[in-house]
């Protein structure tokens, strides 16, 4: 059972997703909140899988309801998935540095948002390629450097090369074929570097490989 979280001040927004998601078996909404603040304790209480979270609220907003979450150790299992009305802008960027999995346009099909919520609680991070090319593009116009990452010193070379392509927009399947191995093995190389750079997601391993120096844009 995938035990959701709602977040969000408006009211008809969560019933309607609420609504939508009873009707799936194999989800549960266990929990409802009208701001950043209530949804972080709820996610404390409940532990879900999933956290669909509004981006603009009252009182804690998204972002730092995301980046809350994030530094919690006792809600790694908890991945987040930014609700927004203005598709990618500037809040949904902070949001994933923030270490949301990915986001979603309210306007979104029924078919798509159930599909969507069963991606982020298996872990997957819910960013198309184009989405990840406007990550790449924004490091083109203004880059952002954190610093050393000692942890890249304890990637294999393979490791590295995905990493590389993951940041590049790549899909596991074109890092397969770029490297030349299994659509599996390719998996498992991004996985591991995901563990070892303590990412966790591929949104926040393109936006560490960037601010890190692992890749530049110049390596597009």
């Amino acid at each position: 059972m995938i035990r959701v979280l709602l977040v969000d001040d408006q009211p008809l927004i969560r019933s309607g997703f609420r609504a939508l998601l009873d009707l799936e078996d194999d989800i549960e909404v266990v929990a409802e909140a009208s701001d950043g603040r209530e949804g972080l304790a709820l996610a404390k209480e409940h532990l879900p899988d999933v956290a669909l979270v509004d981006i603009r609220m009252p009182v804690v907003d998204g972002i730092e309801a995301t980046r809350r979450i994030a530094a919690d150790p006792a809600l790694a299992g908890v991945h987040v998935v930014i609700l927004t009305n203005y598709g990618f802008d500037e809040y949904v960027f902070d949001a994933l540095r923030a270490g949301a999995a990915g986001f979603l346009v309210k306007d979104i099909v029924p078919e798509d948002f159930l599909h969507a919520v069963r991606v982020a609680a298996r872990g997957d991070a819910l960013l198309a390629p184009s989405i990840t090319r406007k990550l790449i593009d924004r490091y083109v116009t203004q880059p952002l450097h954190a610093g050393p990452v000692p942890e890249l010193e304890d990637l294999t070379a393979r490791e590295r090369e995905a990493v590389a392509l993951v940041a590049q927009g790549l899909s596991n399947d074109r890092i397969a074929d770029r490297m030349v191995i299994s659509p599996m093995t390719a998996k498992t190389h991004v996985n591991r570097a995901m563990a070892k750079l303590r990412a966790r997601d591929r949104a926040q391993l393109v936006i560490l490989a960037y601010e890190s120096g692992l890749v530049t844009p110049r390596n597009r």
